[in-house]
């Protein structure tokens, strides 16, 4: 029996679907870790091979300890000597349940993309961008806006003799967090949608002075936010149930 596993992880959840390949897909188990970071946390699952479904409470202080129970869980169920190939489904949807097999075309595209070495020039590692092949993707003179879940000053080491590295601006983890919610995390560390739209705004010459009144509504959503999560203790639902659109 081959098998595809595919993952989806949030800010907050980590959603697992487990498929068998034959003429038409059929979903053997799916489910959601959802409330990652919080006093609440739960796994919740449907698996069709067994016909039952259920829902547990979970330790789940990070996503790297959720991780670790998703696997030992799933090794349980799934016969991970089966699996032909382990997908990232990165958009929800009617639309978009189905996985894509994972090619040896496509692992060697994700790598060009999610490895930092790449970064650097050839001369410095062997997975380095060319100097044209950089400029491709990051021009050599507009404004970069670089969202990164660890240290910003990682990123600017390793692009520093990049032609547009003075127009990079990297946010990222500045060890800012205590016990609040998710959401609130990445707005500590000025990650969240809002910061990172204001910087939009401030970096693109053609917005700056005529974005005034959405730089406003981005600054009364960081209030709300913050009024909300201290009344309520957790995430507006704008925030917490949102999807990507169908």
């Amino acid at each position: 029996m081959e098998l595809i596993l595919t993952v989806n992880a949030g800010s907050s959840s980590i959603k697992f679907a487990l498929y068998k390949r034959g003429p038409a897909l059929r979903t053997l188990l799916s489910g959601e870790l959802e409330r990652i970071g919080l006093s609440d946390a739960h796994l919740h699952f449907k698996d069709d091979a067994r016909w039952e479904a259920g829902d547990c409470s979970v330790q789940a202080p990070d996503h790297g300890r959720v991780a670790d129970f998703l696997l030992d869980w799933l090794k349980d169920r799934v016969n991970f000597a089966a699996l032909q190939a382990i997908g990232h489904r990165v958009v929800h949807g009617m639309h978009n349940t189905q996985p894509m097999l994972v090619t040896p075309q496509v692992l060697d595209e994700l790598q060009q993309v999610v490895d930092l070495m790449t970064l650097q020039p050839p001369n410095e590692h062997s997975h380095g961008l060319t100097d044209r092949d950089f400029d491709s993707i990051f021009t050599t003179n507009k404004p970069i806006v670089f969202a990164y879940h660890g240290y910003p000053w990682l990123i600017h080491r390793l692009t520093y003799k990049c032609a547009n590295h003075d127009n990079m601006h990297v946010r990222g983890y500045k060890e800012e967090g205590t016990t609040t919610t998710p959401f609130d995390m990445t707005v500590l560390n000025d990650l969240d949608r809002f910061h990172l739209a204001g910087d939009v705004i401030d970096r693109v010459e053609r917005l700056r002075n005529s974005a005034g009144h959405v730089k406003q509504f981005l600054r009364d959503k960081l209030d709300e936010h913050k009024q909300y999560i201290v009344q309520q203790g957790d995430d507006m639902p704008e925030i917490r149930d949102w999807k990507w659109p169908y």
